[in-house]
């Protein structure tokens, strides 16, 4: 059938994206996910630990199969779900605090109590390095804070970030399953990096990888970022200690993945449909770059007249480089920079929004754009480039509208992105 005879089939742009943005985080809902993943419940005492902003979801996943379970699994504030066995506990994300310290220490306790006939499930998903925080022998929480927010105002890639990490801590990097032996270890992920490695998810509290306190001195001097002192005298010793002959045995599982959110979203768009281009699953970069990158696609595909609706749809993780005094958020920093490429290119739509509901420094999960936004932007007297110089896209959204507001989505899959251009 030619499009002309349903288009209204999308008599809602914006919300159709949002449409899809909400199949995209049902399809990583552990309540949905984790339950196909699990084994049947291990003979003798089983422990449920687990760190990351879907972890509590996920240990309430476990228990509606299982039961009631002890153990203790680290969440953001805002993030807690009722379990009946399992400890929730709650602490600050991206930037650890002494609530996260403390509860990691409990965690390790637990840890280290299993014996050769008890089982560890570990539950792992994004967040979980700044909530799963243990600083190393002679490193302060105060040393880790300075240093990841260095980090995170660099603009440096997730997975650089957690190769730094790992050389500072007494969990991440596989010492957590050094921990857990002689117990058994199964655990469980949901992934929110680029290519799902397990190695890189929450810095890998529980797969063994080999030290390397040179890569991130390395990395820490290609970034321009001085390290505390503390943390420069201790990666130039050498790291913190990992011992690999002592490492729990088990098996790792993947429960949901960026690209299985993605494959779910275009399954509905095609539904409906519309014609999907799907641009990646595991890209990274500058936000504004990537945006106008896509941008000048969905002009080309816009001013070449499609006969039907065409989506492009992509995931990864986006970073942004603190150049002015805003909030950031690469989600807004991306939907700004792209209308701007856009420049109210008529029947091209856009939405960018990070699957756990926080974009950046902001509880506001992205935003969505139109072809009249930047025309309600200069009404209200606010200009789209200042703001984006600034890295204030979250200010620029709020004042213009836009801005898409979910609250704890209790999962993280990464970052949805989805331009709609309709013929």
């Amino acid at each position: 059938m030619p499009w002309g005879a349903q288009q209204g089939a999308i008599s809602d742009p914006g919300a159709f994206l949002r449409d899809l943005f909400d199949v995209a985080l049902a399809r990583a809902d552990p309540m949905q996910c984790v339950p196909p993943a699990l084994p049947p419940r291990p003979a003798g005492r089983v422990v449920v630990l687990g760190a990351g902003k879907a972890s509590a979801r996920m240990a309430e996943a476990v228990e509606s199969v299982w039961g009631p379970c002890e153990g203790l699994v680290i969440t953001r504030y805002g993030y807690g779900r009722p379990c009946h066995g399992v400890e929730i506990v709650e602490a600050a994300h991206p930037v650890p605090d002494q609530a996260g310290v403390d509860a990691t220490r409990r965690l390790l306790s637990l840890a280290q109590d299993l014996g050769p006939e008890d089982t560890c499930v570990m539950l792992v998903s994004g967040g979980g390095s700044a909530l799963l925080c243990a600083p190393a022998d002679g490193l302060t929480l105060s040393d880790k804070q300075a240093l990841g927010e260095a980090m995170l105002a660099s603009g440096m890639p997730i997975g650089q970030i957690n190769a730094v990490r790992k050389e500072v801590s007494a969990v991440k990097g596989g010492r957590l399953a050094a921990a857990v032996h002689p117990g058994r270890l199964i655990t469980l992920i949901i992934s929110d990096v680029p290519g799902d490695d397990p190695r890189d998810i929450a810095s890998g509290p529980t797969v063994p990888h080999p030290s390397d306190a040179a890569r991130a001195l390395a990395i820490l001097s290609d970034w321009g970022i001085e390290a505390p002192p503390a943390v420069a005298r201790f990666l130039a010793a050498g790291g913190a200690p990992q011992d690999a002959t002592a490492t729990a045995s088990g098996e790792t599982r993947i429960c949901a993945a960026p690209v299985q959110s993605l494959e779910a979203a275009a399954a509905q768009a095609r539904a409906a449909g519309v014609e999907v281009r799907m641009l990646g699953n595991a890209l990274e970069g500058e936000a504004r770059e990537l945006a106008r990158t896509q941008a000048a696609l969905a002009l080309e595909i816009a001013r070449d007249g499609p006969d039907r609706p065409v989506l492009l749809l992509s995931g990864g993780e986006c970073t942004v480089t603190r150049r002015g005094k805003g909030i950031g958020g690469p989600n807004a920093e991306f939907v700004l920079a792209a209308a701007l490429a856009l420049n109210g290119q008529p029947g091209v739509h856009v939405l960018a929004c990070d699957t756990d509901g926080v974009d950046g420094g902001a509880e506001v999960a992205g935003a969505l754009a139109d072809p009249a936004t930047l025309t309600r932007a200069r009404a209200q007297g606010v200009s789209a480039q200042a703001e984006l110089d600034a890295n204030n896209a979250h200010g620029f959204f709020a004042a213009a509208g836009g801005q898409v507001i979910t609250g704890p989505t209790l999962t993280n899959v990464n970052d949805f992105r989805a331009f709609l251009i309709l013929p």
